[in-house]
């Protein structure tokens, strides 16, 4: 059992009201499809793709999902309705577990290496710095000696809104003001982190992708000074994504992941979309584990991401 867990930070019942918008869509859209029907045949499933789909699921890992069930339908010849809601959840959970490591980092033990560097990407409005605030207040809560890089300061606001949140979560903040370079800030908050031998230390970075060359050459710089002052910096890149944008969120994660090495998402606002059907397709197309997910607007709603207690909140326990 991990530190989160045994500090009680992650609330199975904040994860199932997170999702709730989610699940009604999910399994009304199931209930009025299947209703009258006995049986699992080719209009079922067609049905089916269409429901995932319009759940945000995406095409791709809808498609494959499919396949996986019409594989079991050949293979058990006979499949009734809530069979078949059985069989979707258990290839979901299937896909999910595909996805990689869910340890959010090395938290059950020392970190590897201290200071333990997290680069935080994603674009304006995501809710990007107000995750670094909740990461930052969580690693605390959990006996972590944590410290905050401004490195977003092409925002005034970006910064402010840091210097907030290392306030409530009561963490020490690196920062240079606003048009400050953000490499300079990244080196500095590093820099901190290893004369003061923090445990972890979270770097805001700015969240532009008009450009994605600019991008790339930005936070490859960054990326560079962290590394001349602790070896292999950053350990982990986490990109954050709005859950309630749908598809856009999919768009933004194939954008830094083409030109960043993101290690870990973090799907923010789950608590207030019907949409939480892309935390499945994004995990599965991109190969990349979900780690954290918000479900809530309070300093402590930001989760360590359970795949197991995700599916039973999507498809409610009453199902399992």
């Amino acid at each position: 059992m991990g530190i989160f867990e045994k500090l009680g930070l992650k609330k199975e019942e904040k994860l199932d009201k997170g999702v709730e918008k989610s699940r009604d869509g999910l399994l009304g859209k199931l209930g009025k499809a299947f209703v009258g029907k006995d049986k699992v045949d080719a209009a079922t499933l067609d049905e089916l793709e269409d429901i995932l789909i319009t759940s945000d699921v995406g095409v791709k890992t809808t498609i494959e999902i499919i396949n996986r069930i019409e594989d079991r339908v050949a293979r058990d010849k006979f499949i009734t309705q809530s069979d078949l809601q059985k069989i979707l959840r258990e290839e979901i959970a299937a896909l999910l577990m595909e996805s990689g490591d869910d340890r959010p980092v090395e938290f059950d033990a020392e970190f590897k290496q201290k200071p333990h560097i997290v680069m935080v990407v994603g674009v304006n409005g995501v809710g990007k710095t107000t995750s670094i605030g909740k990461l930052a207040y969580m690693y605390k809560k959990a006996g972590k000696d944590v410290m905050l890089g401004a490195a977003d300061t092409f925002r005034a606001a970006a910064v402010e809104q840091l210097e907030i949140w290392s306030e409530r979560a009561g963490v020490p903040l690196i920062q240079q003001g606003q048009n400050a370079d953000p490499a300079a800030v990244a080196y500095d908050t590093v820099s901190s982190a290893k004369s003061k031998s923090a445990d972890i230390a979270f770097v805001d970075t700015a969240g532009r992708l008009h450009n994605k060359k600019s991008l790339m050459n930005e936070l490859g710089k960054i990326k560079r000074v962290m590394g001349k002052v602790v070896d292999d910096a950053p350990h982990e890149i986490l990109l954050v994504l709005d859950a309630s944008t749908g598809q856009n969120a999919m768009q933004q994660a194939r954008a830094f992941t083409d030109v960043v090495d993101v290690t870990g998402l973090i799907l923010t606002k789950l608590d207030g979309t019907a949409k939480g059907g892309i935390v499945i397709g994004i995990s599965n197309e991109l190969k990349v584990p979900v780690k954290y997910i918000g479900v809530g607007e309070s300093i402590e709603d930001l989760q360590v991401f359970d795949k197991k207690a995700f599916v039973d909140a999507l498809f409610g326990k009453s199902h399992t």
